[in-house]
């Protein structure tokens, strides 16, 4: 099995991955919302790159009220436009990427950034989109494979209450391998040490400490404390900030 997360736009490397042998499993986050880094994306290309900027600084500064004004402001005046704008762009964005995954039979779930409904209908034929969970057998192994983002003040399409994630993951049952977007809530692993935000979810670290799978692999922390954390007999590894890194995480048993 082949892992990749936070692909963002990088739709030549995902292409190479997806060339590889094995059993390709997409973790969410296919489009470039915000690049931290730069300021590029989604956004900027509707709102400029300006007001990115400050709203990206307010958020790490866990000034919530004051990030949805500065979001406000952008589009007052024409939201229908905004919204229309919008989602011309996001499906832009999917147009892109997605055909990068031709021919790889790729599992794909989302994360807090995708639309979930315009990123399914975006995969090319024999890729299979999780949008809650489901479980797989791959090549022997009980893989389970659950969708949604954490979910934050912003409270963006992608993300999912504590109650809906919980819900997801016990549906799954006993499983040799977890797969989620989101972080389990252990702070080495959960806590971005650009601006120090945490999003690690509570519900999947529950899953793991009573269910026990001997894997655990996730995205979403670009830049962890911790890339890997053994939580009782569950090794927990994120798979990495793919548009950073172009690398692919392989699973071995």
């Amino acid at each position: 099995m082949l892992f990749v997360s936070d692909i963002h736009g990088a739709t030549a490397a995902l292409r190479r991955v997806a060339s590889r042998d094995g059993q390709l499993i997409v973790l969410g986050d296919l489009i470039n919302f915000i690049d931290y880094r730069t300021f590029d994306g989604i956004l900027a290309s509707v709102v400029g790159r300006d007001a990115v900027q400050e709203m990206v600084g307010l958020r790490m500064a866990k000034r919530w009220d004051d990030a949805r004004s500065v979001w406000r402001a952008a589009y007052s005046g024409s939201a229908d436009e905004f919204r229309q704008s919008y989602v011309r762009a996001v499906e832009d964005a999917y147009a892109e990427v997605c055909p990068a995954l031709e021919g790889s039979n790729a599992i794909v779930t989302y994360g807090n950034v995708d639309q979930p409904g315009l990123l399914a209908a975006a995969l090319p034929n024999g890729c299979q989109f999780v949008g809650e969970s489901a479980v797989f057998n791959v090549d022997g192994v009980e893989v389970g494979v659950v969708g949604g983002g954490t979910a934050t003040p912003l409270g963006v399409p992608g993300e999912v209450s504590d109650d809906e994630m919980a819900r997801r993951l016990d549906r799954l049952g006993d499983v040799e391998v977890l797969c989620t977007h989101v972080a389990p809530a252990v702070d080495p692993l959960a806590t971005d040490v650009l601006g120090g935000s945490h999003k690690g979810s509570a519900p999947v670290r529950d899953y793991v400490e009573r269910h026990r799978p001997r894997f655990h692999y996730f995205g979403d922390i670009h830049q962890p404390q911790a890339t890997t954390w053994r939580l009782g007999k569950t090794v927990c590894r994120n798979v990495g900030y793919f548009r950073a890194t172009g690398r692919v995480t392989e699973h071995r048993s």
